[in-house]
């Protein structure tokens, strides 16, 4: 038996920490492996959409009652929104839960080409059936930690709904689901084993909505006011914009309205949703209200009138290396899954079907100097990625966006990424929803499970960690706080839920 001594917790008391208890902590995952896997199998098998996620949020509240959590449902307008909570007084740690799929993305697990399970329906193409799962598994067996070890602390898993396209993690926080952590973590599905400390962009999602006068279009062509002309020049205003904005901003739209099919009518309506990317929401906000101006000439062109009406947002994810280096040490010890001859086959049969390979292992070693380029190097080929990555302090923002990045403003954050696919599978792919219920990606949900585990007890433990990351986390605000973007007259179901990630 071995312990570790640490400084105290707040209340000046020395708590001393048993390494089995932490151990035995670890391999309740393992001996509950069975039941998390079964949960995100039943999540895939029944993919819903954001926030209509009720069979998912249904089997994740029900296994954490199980469990001895007090479950709080329906939180922050939404009826798939949870938290869970475990323990008593502080450190309050919370574990990020996600579980909503993507549209029109029905695969069938286990096929080697695209291969609907139901056309039109949506799918797991993002992996949110193992981070659910995934989570849960952290948040039961921190549970098991504090129980066995009797020591002063809270756990929270948060069910957070409609990440892709929802933003359900900043409803939540506008409503201050959020305030009181000390801190955050969760965990993303991905191609390489990595805490990775990295930024996203923030976004803005609107849609410009223009009515004019309909009329005959040869007849009388003069007496109608083109919502179509109006949205076409607001378009080509936006796309003249792009030119005038920093690099790293996007901005996208999609056509949701024409106005009918006719072509002898003078449209009466047309609509477009924009979605807007910076690496700051304040970037965001200027670019926004630079649109919104475009629009409004656009409106006085065509004499026709435009109105807004904005769905939902979220800001830039702030690392916090105090936390990520907790969770990469973690992961760390634990090691990359081995696999067994069948997995590697399936994943290079798989892997075959990739034509552009997404290189995020490159990426990602590229960043860590010569010592992460050399174990890319020995990856390189590899149907799978059987390596855990050092966690190494940089600045870089990833060029998509997570509502994580509200909960990051509110309270330290970090988050892992464990291998749950073969190398080199893009994101909301055919390929990724096809290897959703596979035994590989069933290995990287556990191992994220435990580095969030091992994380959340060093944390629980040690509160001069959490004092570090606080301390970091103001430093990183500086004078700005966590203002939501979101306006408060907007509810989730208010939100389109179309993907933004």
């Amino acid at each position: 038996m071995s312990f570790i001594l640490t400084r105290g917790n707040r209340k000046g008391k020395v708590i001393i920490v048993d390494n089995t208890l932490k151990n035995q902590a670890l391999q309740k995952i393992d001996r509950k492996a069975e039941q998390f896997c079964r949960v995100s199998d039943a999540i895939f098998d029944a993919p819903e959409t954001a926030f209509q996620e009720h069979t998912a949020a249904s089997l994740l509240c029900e296994a954490l009652e199980a469990e001895g959590f007090t479950v709080q449902r329906g939180m922050a307008g939404m009826d798939t929104a949870f938290a869970a909570s475990f323990g008593s007084g502080s450190p309050k740690i919370g574990i990020l839960a996600e579980y909503d799929a993507l549209p029109n993305m029905s695969q069938t697990a286990g096929a080697l080409e695209p291969s609907p399970a139901q056309k039109g329906a949506p799918g797991h193409a993002c992996g949110h059936n193992l981070l659910g799962a995934g989570a849960l598994a952290a948040a039961v067996a921190v549970k098991e930690y504090l129980k066995a070890s009797g020591q002063p602390g809270t756990v929270i898993c948060y069910g957070c709904p409609g990440e892709e396209g929802g933003s359900g993690k900043a409803f939540m926080a506008r409503d201050g689901a959020f305030d009181g952590l000390d801190c955050a973590l969760t965990w993303h599905p991905a191609t390489v084993n990595i805490a990775p400390p990295v930024s996203t962009l923030a976004n803005y999602q609107v849609s410009f909505r223009f009515r004019g006068t309909a009329s005959h279009a040869a007849s009388a062509p003069h007496l109608g006011r083109s919502a179509l002309d109006a949205l076409e020049l607001m378009n080509t205003g936006v796309q003249y914009l792009r030119e005038h904005i920093i690099q790293e901003a996007r901005t996208h739209y999609a056509i949701t309205n024409t106005g009918g099919s006719a072509p002898n009518v003078v449209q009466p309506e047309a609509e477009a949703v924009y979605l807007i990317r910076a690496p700051r929401a304040e970037q965001v906000e200027e670019i926004y209200h630079r649109v919104q101006k475009v629009a409004q000439g656009a409106a006085m062109m065509t004499e026709t009138q435009v109105e807004e009406t904005s769905f939902k947002a979220a800001y830039n994810i702030l690392p916090n290396h105090t936390l990520g280096g907790v969770l990469g040490e973690n992961l760390l010890s634990l090691g990359a899954p081995s696999y067994t001859p069948e997995e590697w086959a399936w994943a290079e049969a798989l892997n075959n079907t990739i034509q552009r390979p997404n290189s995020l292992l490159q990426t990602a070693a590229g960043m860590m100097g010569p010592k992460g380029e050399a174990m890319a190097a020995a990856c390189l080929g590899k149907a799978i990625y059987d390596v855990a990555l050092p966690y190494v302090p940089m600045k870089y923002v990833l060029p998509s966006s997570s509502d994580v990045g509200d909960v990051s403003w509110v309270c330290p954050t970090a988050q892992v990424a464990a291998v749950t696919m073969c190398a080199g599978t893009p994101g909301h792919s055919w390929q990724l929803a096809a290897q959703g219920k596979s035994s590989i990606a069933h290995k990287g949900m556990l191992l994220a499970g435990k580095a969030i585990t091992g994380a959340a007890i060093d944390l629980l433990c040690q509160p001069e960690l959490l004092a570090k990351a606080r301390e970091e986390h103001q430093k990183t605000l500086g004078t700005s706080r966590y203002r939501p973007l979101i306006p408060g007259n907007i509810q989730p179901l208010d939100v389109l839920g179309e993907p933004d990630a």
